[in-house]
């Protein structure tokens, strides 16, 4: 095995190739913040890609609630506890990846989920931690608490699916960093639905082979983001590129959210993949739940989410998210306005910090009126 840098973890790792980071990363940015679990994100990719015979089951995007909801069914508490625990010393990861875990013969520790772990993509719903009983109120900090996980494939850095297909029919597209299956050559042998930890691979029974999300690159390549992020309702979602740490760039809003306000952080780290996929944690959920997810920087995380208001160029950056179907790759506030323009620096859209207020009077003297509010 080769040893490669994952800086998630903040250490050198093994890996079973040589370390090849793309020309530039395909990255995102959920707010979880945001989310109201509609399903709006879900429905768009199911109909734009798995909407044919042997892709029923298969869901490239959906939204979880948390603690309890999971799809395919329980994917990251038995992986978590196949990895038998985990042990940061602050931000560098002293515990095992799923790469250093795996058996003798092994490429990667993992599991292959069964058919009826697939039945329930809306288990646990709404379902909150700590029982709501007749008669409560809520309390702030809350007692009881859940919030909504919208997830996608990962387009890790290292993928598990990548290393453990014996035909070499997955791979990274260099000018991307998209993590794609190659039909031709696969074989249907699964080990990419096994290996994946966060089981965004699936198998089509009916042509034998696995796919995947694709991040809609065909409107990636047009600048476009993909059809889930468009079609958010809560606007919870921002595409772009995301660079290394030792090549940040101020102006790029995923390097912005992720390296220097390290506001934005990626789900269970501690699996090894680098994950492309960045989180905003939820601010009411526990902060020991949120490191479980998403690292030892959660609870620093949360404590920036809380002060945005104090911080005009977050607080304007969180506002470009779902102003434009375009991927913005550089921001920048002037005063209460935040403009987007693309990697050519074209402006892209134009958005103000606080939208104006307009109280209409309970009168309108012009139509000799009352207004009333109708059911």
């Amino acid at each position: 095995m080769a040893r490669v840098y994952n800086w998630q973890l903040g250490r050198e790792m093994s890996y079973w190739y040589p370390e090849s980071r793309p020309q530039r990363q395909f990255a995102a940015v959920f707010d979880t913040n945001k989310c109201i679990a509609c399903q709006t994100c879900t429905l768009a990719c199911k109909t734009t890609w798995t909407s044919g015979k042997g892709q029923e089951y298969m869901l490239w995007n959906n939204v979880e609630t948390k603690p309890y909801g999971s799809y395919p069914l329980a994917y990251d508490l038995k992986l978590l506890d196949m990895l038998n625990g985990q042990s940061w010393a602050g931000n560098k990861y002293e515990g095992q990846t799923i790469f250093e875990s795996a058996p003798a013969g092994e490429r990667v520790l993992g599991w292959r989920p069964e058919e009826q772990d697939y039945a329930y993509p809306n288990v646990g719903e709404d379902d909150c931690a700590n029982q709501v009983d007749s008669g409560a109120f809520l309390n702030l900090p809350h007692m009881n608490w859940f919030f909504y996980l919208a997830r996608i494939c990962n387009h890790c850095t290292y993928p598990a699916c990548l290393a453990s297909c014996p035909r070499g029919s997955i791979y990274k597209r260099p000018e991307d960093g998209i993590v794609l299956v190659d039909q031709g050559r696969c074989r249907g042998y699964q080990e990419c639905v096994r290996g994946c930890p966060y089981k965004k691979v699936f198998f089509n029974p009916m042509t034998g082979t696995s796919e995947k999300c694709i991040a809609c690159f065909p409107k990636i390549e047009q600048g476009i983001q993909p059809q889930c992020f468009v079609n958010c309702i809560g606007k919870i979602r921002l595409a772009g590129y995301l660079s290394r740490p030792d090549q940040v760039r101020p102006d790029n809003p995923l390097d912005y959210l992720v390296h220097i306000k390290k506001i934005a952080l990626p789900l269970f780290p501690q699996f090894g993949l680098e994950p492309n996929v960045y989180y905003i944690p939820p601010i009411h959920a526990p902060v020991s739940f949120n490191q479980q997810l998403f690292g030892p920087g959660a609870g620093e995380a949360m404590k920036a989410y809380r002060n945005a208001a104090n911080d005009p160029d977050l607080a304007s950056l969180l506002c470009l998210f779902g102003s434009t179907e375009m991927m913005v790759s550089r921001f920048r506030r002037t005063g209460d306005v935040v403009a987007g323009s693309d990697d050519k620096g074209a402006e892209l859209v134009r958005v103000p910090m606080r939208e104006p207020v307009y109280v209409r009077p309970a009168v309108d003297p012009k139509n000799q009126l009352v207004r009333i509010n109708c059911p």
